[in-house]
């Protein structure tokens, strides 16, 4: 991959219907401009694009939520998701938006090349229709139980619980996101993209690297998961997908097309689309050829994503490209999996995230930190954590007692005993402790092992490893710590005036180099320390002069250079600071669910003699079926003490026979006993709904005797 003359880089475009947390940012956008910047630091010819995704059913569901247009809510979240990444040092190129007419005429023209090339198939299907609101569905408007995770609020185009893609036929008890109702199955036409006829050049170019046949990347440096998801795809055969659906917010169908009236573009059609539509723009503001990027044989394209947008980039797109020809498939897909937030998964909905926009506004100063700790917390391989108390201790003890005390250090005695002029040394001079076996001075090997660090960081990079290129860097400066603690230059400046120039020299080399590294993950920081350094900004190759000089055993800053006063880089993170965001959090969280008790829909007051009347009992489970021809039923049979009760409860959606055996729960007694699917039920089991819509059985926190009375 590195042998190409160019870059294109893409991120997974933000859907433009909230603001970004931070389960974002460690899944496509940090990596990404991490990785960009290094390939600038490499004097490489790179371009970074992306743009806000602002079309399809979730876009229009949030406007009739908020009771405003589809355009007022892709603005609203547009002009935010500009800012965040700015203020977080995210460094595109181009960053566009799906809205545009320029993107909306690149899609027409995808589809109408697909069209005429024969490639899309038209057919009548039956789609779920909601006669209250008088409109099909699309997949966001539906939820439902998921076929594989029993998650009951999937969507109807991906569970977010299991991240299985899913069709809306698929999920059990759907209802629509409109009105509630149980929606009802209507003819409908649409174009599809017919995936299975090209599961042969997608299991070769997949798990062989091979396309055109030749060797096109190399499978075995692409992540486990991302080949894992593929391949479970693969195996279980691809089908049809649909390309247009029945909205009325989004991107045309062509209308010179028969049919073609109230259609518009699939939004998985539209949205990658927009990687070349922004790449177009930035082309024509600059004057380059977007074609040498996206259709040059030399050239590189990697996609940044989530997991859960696998499939979209590795197959549906990848096919999309192949048929509309001319087009280069990516190299790469480094996909990153979750960060969840404090042993609890992100969620938008119990507002359980740390919004950047609003991180970034109450913690100004702490966007490196942000960075460094999401950075050293990428969830590459598996899920990852995020914890204040975790932000804190890593902050305090890496990049306040590690990296930002050596190089305050370093300045400090250089100012201190040099004036902050770079000190020179008589080479015959270096003798610390004294020559080693091939003649190598002190100074010479330890900028050797400088070399082999930032050699060693580089080769992570290349693999996507940036965590693991994070560690190298924090090793620079750990060796740079222990270099000062071995040679103490406070002690030696009056007995071995000579041996402390040999270190400070050195050490100036050292935190030379790490402020271009540090380019890459804590750019602000870099910009700071090389403002102290007085050294320009960091500028396109300097990581390459780096590995060059030291290559050569040139000096990165020559002696004679002045530096400026030092200051610290960071400071530590009191403990109250974090106390404050983890109250802020989980009272946040707290507001959601305390707003949503409130505005449930309460029956009206009964007098307490009704409420007398109800025979509650606990109960327990002895047996228990699914009854025959349901998804959702189950007969189960209840101890009470002496007396079995048989009752049909409407759970067997959410819980095997097998879970339920041996519970204890509380039985409506005195309800008439009435006839369901044939089954003679004799009471009602009480349900409760918890935050993630899973029904939780009503019990007695320790066991009680069967058949006891709840009052």
């Amino acid at each position: 991959m590195f042998d190409k003359k160019r870059f294109l880089v893409t991120s997974a475009l933000p859907y433009a219907n909230g603001p970004l947390h931070i389960g974002h940012l460690a899944g496509a956008y940090l990596p990404a401009d991490i990785f960009v910047r290094y390939l600038r630091l490499k004097a490489k010819d790179v371009v970074y694009v992306c743009g806000s995704d602002e079309h399809g059913a979730a876009i229009t569901t949030k406007a009739l939520q908020e009771g405003i247009s589809p355009r007022e809510i892709i603005d609203k979240y547009h002009k935010l998701f500009v800012q965040s990444f700015e203020s977080l040092g995210i460094s595109f190129d181009y960053y566009d938006r799906t809205s545009a007419r320029h993107h909306h005429k690149v899609s027409q023209d995808f589809f109408k090349t697909l069209y005429n090339k024969g490639v899309l198939i038209e057919k009548e299907s039956e789609q779920y229709y909601d006669e209250k609101s008088q409109m099909f569905l699309a997949d966001r408007y539906i939820k439902g139980t998921c076929p594989h995770c029993d998650h009951a609020e999937a969507y109807g185009d991906q569970c977010e619980s299991c991240g299985t893609s899913l069709s809306p036929l698929e999920l059990k008890h759907p209802s629509s996101t409109l009105s509630g109702e149980k929606p009802v199955l209507r003819k409908t036409t649409h174009w599809y993209l017919p995936l299975e006829k090209n599961e042969e050049f997608l299991k070769e170019w997949i798990t062989q690297g091979s396309w055109k046949g030749k060797k096109h990347h190399d499978p075995s440096k692409w992540k486990a998961h991302v080949i894992g998801q593929c391949k479970s795809w693969l195996d279980a055969g691809l089908r049809p997908r649909a390309m247009t659906r029945d909205l009325n917010w989004g991107v045309d169908v062509p209308q010179d097309i028969p049919g073609a009236q109230g259609k518009k573009l699939y939004v998985w059609l539209d949205a990658p689309i927009g990687y070349i539509s922004s790449t177009q723009k930035w082309a024509e503001k600059t004057g380059k050829d977007w074609r040498e990027y996206w259709q040059d044989e030399d050239s590189a394209l990697i996609h940044f994503i989530g997991k859960d947008n696998i499939v979209f980039h590795c197959l549906i797109f990848p096919v999309i490209l192949k048929e509309y020809g001319g087009y280069n498939l990516p190299v790469q897909v480094p996909a990153n999996q979750f960060l969840n937030l404090e042993d609890q998964k992100i969620s938008t909905s119990r507002n359980w995230a740390i919004w950047v926009h609003e991180f970034v506004r109450e913690n100004p100063d702490w966007k490196d930190q942000l960075r460094y700790y999401l950075t050293k917390n990428m969830p590459e391989q598996r899920d990852s954590e995020f914890t204040w108390k975790g932000f804190q201790e890593v902050i305090n003890t890496e990049l306040v007692n590690n990296l930002s005390n050596f190089i305050h250090r370093v300045l400090v005695l250089t100012q201190k005993y040099y004036g902050g002029v770079v000190p020179d040394f008589d080479p015959d001079q270096d003798l610390i402790p004294a020559e080693d076996e091939d003649g190598m001075s002190y100074h010479d090997a330890e900028m050797l092992a400088l070399f082999d660090l930032i050699d060693s960081a580089c080769q992570h990079f290349d693999r996507f490893e940036f965590r693991a290129a994070l560690q190298k860097m924090l090793e620079i400066s750990s060796a740079g710590n222990q270099i000062l603690q071995f040679n103490a230059p406070w002690k030696t400046i009056k007995t071995e005036p000579e041996r402390t120039k040999v270190v400070l020299h050195l050490m100036i080399q050292y935190v030379s180099a790490l402020s271009v590294l540090m380019q890459a993950f804590i750019p602000f920081a870099s910009e700071r320390l090389r403002s102290m350094l007085k050294l320009p900004s960091v500028q396109s190759g300097d990581l390459l002069e780096i590995q060059n000089k030291l290559a050569e055993g040139e000096s990165l800053v020559s002696a004679g250079h002045t530096i400026a006063t030092a200051s610290h880089l960071f400071s530590k993170i009191e403990d109250e600071a974090i106390d404050r965001e983890i109250k802020k959090l989980q009272d946040k969280a707290k507001t959601v669910e305390d707003t949503s008790i409130q505005t449930m829909n309460y029956k009206d007051d009964i007098p307490f003699e009704d409420f007398q009347k109800l025979d509650l009992r606990v109960a327990q489970i002895i047996s228990a079926q699914r009854v025959p021809k349901t998804d959702k039923l189950m007969q189960i049979a209840l101890s009470l003490s002496g007396e079995t009760r048989t009752v049909v409860s409407g759970i067997a959606h959410q819980y095997s026979p097998e879970q339920i055996i041996g519970r204890q729960v509380t039985l409506v007694c005195n309800l008439a006993p009435r006839k369901i699917r044939g089954i003679l039920s004799q009471g009602m089991i009480l349900m409760a709904e918890d935050q993630d819509g899973k029904l939780r059985f009503i019990a007695p926190d320790k066991d009680v005797r069967p058949g006891s009375s709840i009052s």
